[in-house]
């Protein structure tokens, strides 16, 4: 098998994650947090929209990290982001992570937005 290595160029992969953090660019985050390419915070929960609204024109999907499991994002929240043209794609956590690990390697215009587990 032969393997190869992933680059990220400039951009922030998520480094780890565990129970209530993760960890990107060598920082550790403490609760829910949004992360880009380029940047890496705290973010307010399934009640704050305005902080992924930010990131039209910038990305074309949001991955939202439910936490330990799989759940619905409230009605409202995928509303605003899906009429601003944002794709929401929800999933557990660490699948959120991964997901945006590959598809950050491939260059792609995205965000992940995570609950802690």
């Amino acid at each position: 098998m032969r393997l190869t290595e992933i680059s990220y160029g400039t951009a922030k992969p998520i480094e780890g994650y565990g129970p209530g953090f993760f960890r990107v660019g060598g920082h550790v985050l403490k609760g829910a947090c949004l992360i880009t390419p380029w940047d890496a915070g705290l973010w307010g929960g399934l009640d704050d929209t305005s902080t992924p609204l930010s990131l039209v024109g910038k990305i074309d999907v949001l991955f939202v990290g439910m936490g330990a499991e799989i759940a619905h994002v409230p009605l409202p929240f995928r509303d605003a982001l899906e009429a601003a043209g944002i794709g929401v794609e929800v999933m557990s956590s660490p699948a959120a992570c991964r997901t945006y690990n590959v598809l950050l390697s491939e260059g792609r215009r995205i965000a992940v937005a995570l609950l802690p587990t």
